[in-house]
């Protein structure tokens, strides 16, 4: 990236790197400890340097990358991965949850739409209503 700077926010370049869609739902992620810098909890004005080593989570996954360049800017998602080199444990745990959940049958998948009328009445049995 050209605007590499030597200071960079960590909300900022999670941004940048496209971690999270909107800078505010970074730093509300950082604020949550939700993202870890070499394993301790931050505020989202942390300024990160190239070598830092973060842990994201992501709804079920769970992140492991080292800072490879810092940049400001949001670019496209080609450029974004550039920023950072994601560890191999890491990426190996997330393709297993991927995997897992290929394999198992869609949520929604038995629901065939309204209640019937037998239907509701043996959930008002269940609920007691």
């Amino acid at each position: 990236m050209n605007d590499s700077t030597e200071r960079l926010r960590i909300d900022k370049w999670l941004w940048a790197a496209r971690f999270f869609k909107t800078r505010s739902l970074a730093a509300q992620a950082v604020e949550g400890g939700r993202v870890r810098v070499d394993g301790e909890r931050v505020k989202p004005a942390k300024e990160l340097k190239p070598g830092d080593v973060l842990t994201v989570h992501l709804g079920e996954f769970e992140c492991v990358v080292e800072v490879r360049v810092l940049s400001a800017r949001r670019g496209p998602a080609a450029e974004a991965r550039t920023l950072y080199a994601e560890d191999e444990a890491s990426r190996a745990r997330r393709d297993a949850i991927t995997a897992a959940r290929k394999r198992e049958p869609e949520p929604g998948f038995g629901v065939r739409g309204r209640p019937t009328k037998r239907d509701r009445r043996m959930l008002r049995k269940l609920t007691g209503g």
